[in-house]
């Protein structure tokens, strides 16, 4: 086995970061087009609405959001601010923050979704068929493994 890739695995690796940048291009222009915030805001609301409570530690909330993770503090503050979480004292760690979801962060995740999701079957579900969606979800899932 060679130390470095052939032709085609580098074709591969392009497409890949060029589709993935291509995708989330347009999720974030329908988003502006609709006169909704980033994408990020998203990703963070959701995984804090998948909690069930609606809480969770910053650093579980970077474990688990699609996005850059890089600015995530500023992001919380910038969420804060527009009322969309709270921050509360975590009981078992006096240092540490739970960040929790507000009910304007439940309305903006609400009004987000049927732009995001429109976005994802113009983008995806309407240029694959199921067939080729089953395998792009099992060949990503392998390169994640």
């Amino acid at each position: 086995m060679s130390k470095f890739p052939d032709d085609e695995t580098i074709e591969a690796w392009v497409r890949l970061h060029r589709a993935q940048r291509s995708l989330l291009e347009t999720v974030e222009g329908a988003l502006k087009k609709n006169e909704l915030p980033p994408l990020e805001w998203y990703d963070v609301l959701l995984e804090l609405h998948r909690q069930g409570d609606g809480r969770l530690r910053q650093f579980e909330i970077g474990q688990r959001v699609l996005l850059s993770k890089h600015n995530l503090s500023r992001l919380i503050d910038r969420l804060e601010q527009q009322g969309l979480v709270s921050r509360q004292a975590c009981k078992e760690d006096g240092r540490g923050y739970q960040i929790r979801m507000t009910k304007d962060g439940e309305k903006l995740l609400k009004q987000m979704w049927p732009v995001y999701g429109r976005s994802i079957q113009e983008q995806i579900g309407e240029k694959l068929n199921l067939k080729e969606i089953t395998e792009l979800a099992r060949l990503m899932g392998k390169l994640l493994s």
